[in-house]
């Protein structure tokens, strides 16, 4: 419950951006440039002026856009394909696993970063790239879960009835699959969640001046010493998304009966 309230503020707090933030995020004001935390700025401005709070209130949304929209193409396709190959097993399915594995071999975060440098960083990029990138990881879950019911005597009867393979992966082995993709889809936007402040702090995320937390984090982190609010505030709400989201996950596993034994990939 602590770690879904925290998720759920931060969603009311993102959707709600546009009625509660004091400022425009991309307004200058060179006048009032790296003020503290003040009435008129209560989390302070940054080098351009520009209110910190209305800053991290907006970044939320991109921040949780992206994460939750790349989770749901992540656990989507990945679920899908995990789910066919262990219900067809045999020579595709081991030919398609060993290239899954030869893609898992190259770093996410590196093999994201190539495709933005090559395609740009438009939010319909960022989304694709992680959650194909992503979702390669998905597949081999899927098809764990999948190979573990594919032998149960249900799935006997049903082929022996003469059902379609579709229908076999649609009403049988998805709806039994489904807890599983759940808990991954809670992991992986969490992940999604680091990996785009990565791609924005490493000035791969998406484009300035549109706000976002990682590039915040970046901005400011120079001018630690003398106006620490600017990257203060926006670690704060990725560390307690991440928190909340995580937390939520662990909760729905064991509600569940999963185990999560998997780390985020560096």
């Amino acid at each position: 419950m602590v770690g879904l309230t925290i998720v759920v503020v931060h969603l009311i707090l993102a959707f709600t951006a546009p009625l509660i933030a004091p400022y425009s995020p991309t307004h200058i004001e060179p006048s009032v440039r790296l003020e503290g935390p003040s009435a008129d700025h209560l989390f302070g401005t940054d080098s351009f002026g520009r209110d910190n709070l209305s800053r991290v209130l907006y970044g939320g949304r991109v921040a949780l856009l992206v994460s939750f929209t790349a989770a749901v193409v992540a656990v989507t396709w990945g679920g899908l394909l995990g789910i066919l190959l262990g219900y067809l097993g045999g020579r595709v399915d081991e030919v398609v696993m060993r290239v899954i594995d030869g893609l898992l071999a190259i770093p996410s975060l590196l093999l994201i970063m190539l495709v933005i440098l090559a395609l740009g960083s438009g939010f319909s990029v960022l989304v694709l790239t992680l959650g194909y990138g992503y979702g390669l990881t998905v597949v081999r879950i899927a098809r764990g879960a999948t190979l573990a019911i594919v032998a149960r005597d249900f799935i006997t009867a049903a082929r022996a009835r003469g059902e379609r393979s579709r229908t076999i992966v649609l009403r049988e082995l998805m709806p039994n699959v489904l807890d599983v993709l759940l808990v991954e889809f809670a992991m992986r936007s969490s992940w999604m969640l680091l990996a785009i402040a990565s791609l924005s702090f490493l000035g791969f995320g998406i484009s300035p001046p549109t706000p976002d937390w990682g590039r915040m984090v970046f901005e400011n982190s120079e001018l630690l010493a003398i106006a620490p609010w600017g990257t203060v505030f926006p670690v704060i709400a990725i560390s307690s998304m991440v928190i909340g989201i995580n937390l939520a996950s662990d909760a729905l596993s064991k509600a569940m009966g999963l185990e999560r034994t998997q780390e985020a990939p560096l």
